[in-house]
């Protein structure tokens, strides 16, 4: 008699994982998010993350997905990657009060983007005298998805190229 080995009886055993790569928003010092001097960011209370310090005035996609969320203030954008995952891309603290002023969006709420498109034009010049901090946060907001998270701080990232962050979900 034949026996038969049937993996359908146990699927989970079998359940391929998705990961999602992201990449930098903009170019500078990738630091940890525990070193934003805002305790919203340091203290995860939105997710978990990473920060980077600009050295440039623009955000690119950091993967592929949908634009889910321009704020009217357009200093913050939500994304969803193809796996699911959101972030959130604050860009300096205390910059809701500018109202706008030194931002300029390029994507509306329910774009596709792909990884390094334009997202939000910013300048960092006008940032840097009017808000407390020009430091970027990059947070993942659904973070109950994510099985692990590898981060990538100390590092010059180049925007849409250097990946800062791998979420296993």
């Amino acid at each position: 008699m034949k026996t038969r080995q049937v993996s359908v009886l146990f699927p989970f055993f079998h359940r391929k994982r998705k990961e999602e790569h992201i990449f930098a928003p903009m170019g500078g010092e990738v630091t940890p998010i525990e070193d934003v001097p805002d305790p919203i960011f340091s203290k995860k209370m939105i997710g978990d993350g990473v920060a980077i310090r600009p050295i440039e005035g623009r955000v690119v996609s950091p993967f592929d997905g949908e634009v889910i969320q321009i704020f009217p203030t357009k200093h913050a954008i939500g994304l969803r990657g193809e796996s699911g995952l959101e972030i959130l891309i604050h860009i300096g603290l205390e910059t809701a009060s500018l109202e706008g002023k030194g931002f300029e969006t390029i994507v509306q709420a329910g774009d596709t983007v792909k990884k390094g498109d334009p997202l939000i034009r910013f300048n960092l010049e006008f940032i840097k005298a009017n808000a407390a901090d020009t430091i970027t946060a990059i947070i993942i907001t659904n973070g109950e998805l994510v099985k692990s998270l590898e981060k990538s701080t100390g590092v010059e990232a180049v925007a849409g190229q250097t990946e800062i962050m791998r979420a296993c979900l």
